[in-house]
């Protein structure tokens, strides 16, 4: 069972919640895990794979321009019906306390939609998901730094552990649609 995670980064923030989910999805049995950075992404890659996850920093409540114009370039993929069927699920931060968080993944989710992805959420009887999550994916807020010198406010374990939980859920989906393949 192939799963594709692939973010866009700017100061770490979202690449360590990407981390955490391929952390998650590789505790499933049989789960192959790819995680790539957009600017090293393979869109052709994702016509193997059982499952893809993407996500991004939260741009003004959208898609942030360098994982968009790689969702762009999936025209060849929706044309050909490549995707249809796939698990699909996504995840986002922003620098905010209500920054966009679901509107991002509400714009994140519609491409999956489009190609006929089936789409994962996150329920609410996980813990973490019920204090601090969302239904759509996962999305957290990592507030703006005081000065550009300081460490970045990298996701906390609460974060990460969402993160996990989506992963996980997204392999253990993919398991079940995967099983007699």
């Amino acid at each position: 069972m192939k799963i594709y995670v692939v973010y866009d980064s700017e100061g770490g923030h979202t690449e360590a919640l990407a981390r955490s989910i391929a952390e998650g999805a590789k505790q499933v049995e049989r789960a192959e895990v790819w995680l790539h950075h957009v600017r090293d992404a393979d869109i052709y890659e994702l016509a193997q794979m059982d499952a893809i996850i993407w996500g991004c920093p939260g741009h003004f409540g959208t898609i942030s321009a360098g994982l968009k114009a790689w969702i762009d370039r999936l025209g060849y993929l929706w044309a050909k019906g490549k995707l249809v069927g796939k698990v699909g699920a996504v995840f986002c931060t922003t620098a905010t306390v209500h920054g966009g968080i679901e509107a991002t993944m509400l714009n994140l989710i519609t491409p999956m939609f489009h190609h006929g992805m089936i789409v994962v959420g996150l329920p609410g009887n996980i813990p973490e998901n019920a204090l601090y999550g969302s239904y759509y994916g996962v999305g957290v807020t990592c507030p703006v730094e005081p000065s550009p010198d300081d460490p970045p406010n990298l996701p906390t374990e609460n974060d990460l552990a969402l993160g996990r939980a989506l992963g996980h859920r997204v392999a253990e989906i993919t398991k079940k649609l995967t099983a007699n393949s």
